[in-house]
């Protein structure tokens, strides 16, 4: 239930998005009519189409995206057509007489008093609001999906998207009830029905180019907006399942972030006392791992009388990364004392089933405890987890007794094994030596200054892009960068195809551009599709780093992608600042993932 008011609450605050401004004018066009034959038809049309391709998305992932890009001109050649009716009467009448026709059943149900309501019309034109409203949905959305997705979808699942849809649908009701009172106004004190009518037509018309064009993302770029992405945030820490984690990802799956935990807190006048720690329920069961490294498989009933921390990590996550050191050092430390840590690679990225790179990864990372493939998410859905990265403390008797969720909170969570070992009878415990030591890639980010979000290159999950030309998907497309990269955005030049998840280079040459503000700055990357590497050179404000570059670049921002993994390409020495960080491949065939920060 909570999850249904949540999606609702959600669905109502998409009307507040950048991506839906350019939206309202193609609705507010209907508000000089019936409400029941018109605007509600449209509603209907816009929510159900709604649902469907969020439905759509959950069964068919990539594909749908894919598809949902076509939808989109689809929904801006409808839109085309009714601004042009608008504009022109007699245009309108021949465009609308076929549907008219098809809908006449409709139309005589409908019908009252001998009126000539075209609701064929207003539910075409609601399907196209539904079309170009769906890419816009935020973190909610996210986290309605990922709860449909991670309890295999069924009849009952429906229906969080749908109260999604019927939020947002409720948000544009509210756009036609007070457009419909100043149009009466206008109406009554000028008489400017038919000048209105066509005002509204140009304004469609409009509205279709600059979203075919592209230039509604790039212009609402420039301009000071609501940010209701954390607006939704904080709806997702109130009413989701684990409410003590904040930041969601508009995927699939979850992360969480440093800056979401606020970092590592600590009270020297605290007196050491034993924690509340309620059984959470018992561990599930590990058996849906299809691998293991470092160890067999290992079982629930093999754990009895060992504390376990279980571990929702993939390698690419700079979220997951920065955790490691803390858990390397707890499995160090108090594994002869009943301590075992398992990490459950749970992977985003399509590369990262293969378990010849997490194995390659878990032993450049120093990972020698036992690691559960979980490639089919098996174990995470056991878990019924939703973040990256997570994990659950087991006592000696396999009950859940703490969790957590994202960075930080390290402090009370050794005190939590602490105190579960000397229930199990460890009387003998190696003193804490609190902060984890962390170098590299590995260390805590700066939340003061992380001003930027990860980013996908994708077109699934996609924000921010900034080039001129729009996205293509799965095709090679030429493209190229701004004279000016507003904060938050990034942009694409030279030859590229743009997968779901990725994109790829076709000629030597290319380049990615971010403007970002943040101390450190990744990107998951993969070499050509033979493994062959690539070279790379980054700059920052135009010049070649110096001091501000990151583990795997020089002074000279020169480095190579010769793995798929997360690479570190800045570090800066000095204040943090926005600036623009630009990488150009002097070899083809690179494939970028996503952009994080630190």
């Amino acid at each position: 239930m909570l999850l249904i008011l949540l999606a609702f609450a959600g669905g109502m605050l998409t009307i507040l998005s950048p991506c839906i401004l350019p939206v309202v004018p193609l609705v507010f066009a209907r508000v000089d009519q019936s409400f029941v034959r018109h605007g509600l038809p449209l509603l209907a049309g816009m929510a159900l189409t709604f649902a469907a391709v969020a439905s759509l998305a959950v069964a068919g992932g990539a594909w749908v995206a894919h598809v949902n890009e076509y939808g989109r001109w689809i929904a801006l050649a409808f839109f085309g057509v009714f601004g042009a009716a608008l504009l022109f009467p007699s245009m309108a009448e021949r465009l609308t007489h076929p549907l008219v026709s098809a809908g006449n059943r409709l139309d005589g149900a409908l019908r009252r008093g001998g009126g000539q309501p075209r609701v064929v019309s207003s539910v075409l034109l609601g399907v196209a609001t539904g079309l170009l409203w769906a890419p816009c949905a935020g973190p909610i959305l996210g986290l309605v999906m990922t709860g449909v997705i991670l309890h295999r979808p069924g009849s009952a699942s429906v229906l969080p998207l749908l109260a999604f849809a019927a939020g947002a649908a409720a948000s544009l009701a509210i756009v036609l009830a007070i457009g419909g009172r100043l149009l009466a106004m206008l109406k009554r004190a000028y008489g400017v029905s038919e000048r209105l009518r066509q005002v509204l037509g140009v304004a469609v018309l409009v509205s279709a180019g600059a979203i075919a064009l592209g230039v509604d993302t790039r212009a609402l770029a420039y301009v000071p907006s609501l940010n209701t992405t954390g607006i939704e945030g904080k709806l997702v820490q109130r009413w989701s399942p684990r409410a003590n984690a904040q930041r969601p990802n508009a995927g699939a799956l979850l992360k969480v972030s440093a800056s979401a935990e606020g970092g590592e807190v600590s009270d020297p006048m605290r007196v050491a006392a034993p924690l509340a720690l309620p059984v959470e329920g018992a561990m599930p069961s590990l058996s849906g791992a299809v691998d293991w490294l470092n160890s067999p498989p290992l079982k629930t009933g093999d754990l009895r009388g060992k504390v376990v921390i279980v571990n929702f990590w993939t390698y690419s996550c700079i979220n997951c990364l920065r955790t490691l050191p803390y858990l390397k050092t707890w499995s160090s430390r108090y594994r002869d004392q009943g301590l075992v840590v398992i990490g459950v690679h749970a992977p985003e990225f399509a590369f990262e089933h293969n378990i010849a790179n997490v194995k390659r990864a878990a032993a450049d990372l120093g990972v020698d405890y036992p690691i559960a493939i979980d490639n089919k998410l098996a174990v995470w859905q056991a878990f019924d987890n939703q973040y990256w990265p997570a994990f659950y403390i087991v006592d000696a008797h396999g009950d859940i007794r703490y969790h957590h969720f994202g960075e930080g909170g390290y402090e009370q969570s050794e005190e939590v094994i602490r105190q579960l070992l000397a229930d199990a009878g460890h009387s003998k415990l190696p003193a804490p030596e609190g902060a984890a030591k962390a170098t590299g890639i590995e260390a805590a980010a700066d939340p003061q200054d992380l001003r930027s979000g990860e980013t996908y290159v994708g077109y699934r999950q996609a924000e921010g892009f900034a080039s001129p030309e729009t996205l293509a998907p799965d095709a090679l497309r030429i493209y190229s960068s701004p004279a000016l990269l507003p904060a938050g955005s990034w942009s694409l030049d030279g030859e590229w195809n743009v997968a779901a998840e990725r994109a790829q280079l076709g000629k030597s040459g290319g380049k990615i551009a971010y403007r970002f503000h943040a101390r450190d700055l990744h990107l998951v990357l993969g070499p050509m599709a033979d493994g062959k590497p690539v070279r790379f050179k980054v700059t920052i404000d135009g010049k070649p780093p110096g001091a501000s570059h990151g583990a795997d670049t020089d002074a000279n921002g020169v480095g190579l992608v010769d793995k798929e993994r997360l690479y570190q390409l800045v570090r800066q020495s000095g204040p943090v600042q926005d600036r623009t960080f630009e990488i150009q491949f002097l070899d083809s065939g690179v494939s970028a993932y996503a952009f994080t920060f630190g």
